[in-house]
C-alpha cells in the first residue's frame, strides 16, 4: 500500500486543474493558462497573495 504517493498525485493534480481555471478565468488566453498549470500550485499561491 502506497498512499503516500496517491494523495501526491491527486494535489498534483488538483493544482494543475486549479491553476489553469484561475488563469483562464483572469487572462482567457490559452498560452498563459498552459504556463500557469506547469507552475500549478506556485501561481495559485501567487494568485491567493496578490488578491
Amino acid at each position: 500500500m502506497d498512499n503516500g504517493k496517491s494523495v501526491v498525485k491527486t494535489g498534483v493534480g488538483f493544482g494543475t486543474v486549479l491553476a489553469i481555471t484561475i488563469s483562464w478565468s483572469v487572462h482567457q488566453s490559452i498560452l498563459w493558462a498552459i504556463i500557469h498549470g506547469l507552475l500549478s500550485w506556485i501561481y495559485v499561491i501567487y494568485y491567493v497573495l496578490t488578491r
